[in-house]
């Protein structure tokens, strides 16, 4: 069987980033180094800082990111994109010109090589901050979403990169906050809640919180959070029968 990946929160364009170019170099690699082998690519939101698509406009950049998808797709090699809360705002441009399947729901559950996997950005799931579930209503509102694309893309872009890089530059050292335990956790506490209706599940995968976890439910659940690629450039792999969370370095051979 060929192995299926999952990566998430690249933040591609982000004004917090010392190094974007050497950062979209590294995911591009990274994506080549497994475009002979893979089966398909689960990308879990947040792969761009800020992505708004007007009718005849996309954001500047990320042309060697949005180059090696299409290499993948013409390859025969599944993409699937997973809006998160910084990419939300994505048309169809992805899906006509790189030919990656965009899935814009929350949540979805997929079966892969007869596992029940449930994948999900992860915003919004398990909190009840309520100034976050308001901001978050108002990011998916369609007459916000038409009120924010009549602005022209100088301003509107300019202010999107601006305010996601304020989002970011607030937390101490930039940084996510580091593993709350079980009990604490927003994501963790979603999944076993959901487990209690939906048992078969076999995986939970999420992004969104920026940081590695490997942690077993039950004897036949596992959740895993995808780290970054920020900082960390993490990613999981699935080969049929074994679930995996690496580091990707340059220049070694990876699974």
């Amino acid at each position: 069987m060929k192995p299926i990946y999952f990566i998430s929160d690249a933040h591609l364009g982000s004004l917090a980033t010392k190094s974007p170019r050497m950062q979209e170099r590294c995911l591009v690699n990274f994506l080549d180094s497994i475009k002979h082998k893979a089966a398909a690519v689960y990308m879990l939101g947040d792969m761009f800082d800020f992505w708004h698509e007007y009718r005849t406009v996309v954001p500047k950049g990320f042309t060697r990111f949005l180059g090696k998808i299409s290499e993948l797709t013409d390859r025969g090699v599944e993409v699937h994109f997973f809006t998160g809360n910084h990419d939300l705002w994505v048309g169809d441009y992805m899906e006509t010109e790189c030919g990656v399947t965009l899935h814009r729901e929350s949540a979805e559950t997929i079966e892969l090589y007869d596992k029940l996997f449930f994948l999900a950005h992860g915003d919004g799931l398990g909190r009840r901050d309520r100034k976050f579930l308001l901001l978050r209503s108002i990011f998916h509102n369609r007459v916000c979403q038409r009120l924010f694309a009549a602005i022209h893309p100088r301003w509107g872009v300019a202010f999107g990169l601006s305010w996601a890089r304020h989002s970011r530059l607030k937390r101490i050292d930039g940084t996510e906050p580091p593993y709350q335990g079980e009990n604490n956790e927003p994501l963790v506490i979603f999944a076993k809640a959901y487990m209690q209706t939906h048992p078969d599940i076999d995986y939970f995968i999420f992004g969104h919180r920026h940081i590695e976890l490997d942690l077993m439910l039950s004897h036949t659940t596992r959740l895993l959070l995808l780290g970054d690629w920020l900082q960390q450039f993490t990613y999981a792999v699935f080969d049929g029968e074994h679930m995996y969370l690496e580091n990707y370095l340059e220049g070694e051979t990876e699974p």
